[in-house]
């Protein structure tokens, strides 16, 4: 798009289907690189990506002519089935539907990619949902508590 020019960043947050812990130590850092080539491929800038084992931190510089759930539907199908294909688990894996997507102007881009470099420290504190809610609630994100981390019923 000629003549159009943006600063927009935005942490996208997803969490493993049902919040289980099924993203493993010795495969994570293939993931991220996988996620990483695809957000690099539809010509977003990744800035920080990072999570725990039932979900995922993801910090971008994105382009304004793809949708946010464009690109999260590619990087949740594409991974699920890379993740499945290569046979990590001995279950099938997927992620919940749905997505957190948060936007930071660029002087916070410091503080989230610290924030996401440092999930582990964090979740010391305060489980996913915790951390999702108080996100949803920081942004004055309107939510239905029926939807958001729905587990198994």
């Amino acid at each position: 798009m000629a003549n159009t020019y943006t600063q927009i960043h935005l942490q996208l947050v997803f969490a493993v289907k049902f919040r289980s812990c099924l993203i493993q130590p010795s495969w994570k850092d293939e993931l991220y690189k996988y996620i990483t080539g695809i957000i690099s491929s539809n010509e977003h800038k990744l800035l920080a990506i990072g999570g725990m084992p039932d979900h995922l931190h993801i910090l971008i510089g994105m382009r304004p002519d793809q949708s946010v759930s464009q690109l999260l539907k590619e990087v949740k199908g594409s991974s699920s089935k890379w993740i499945n294909e290569r046979k990590f688990l001995s279950r099938h894996f997927s992620w919940q539907e749905g997505f957190g997507a948060f936007s930071y102007s660029k002087s916070d881009l410091p503080k989230v990619i610290s924030y996401i470099q440092h999930q582990e420290e964090h979740h010391r504190k305060k489980n996913f949902q915790e951390e999702y809610l108080d996100l949803l609630k920081e942004f004055q994100v309107k939510f239905d508590e029926r939807y958001i981390l729905k587990n198994p019923t």
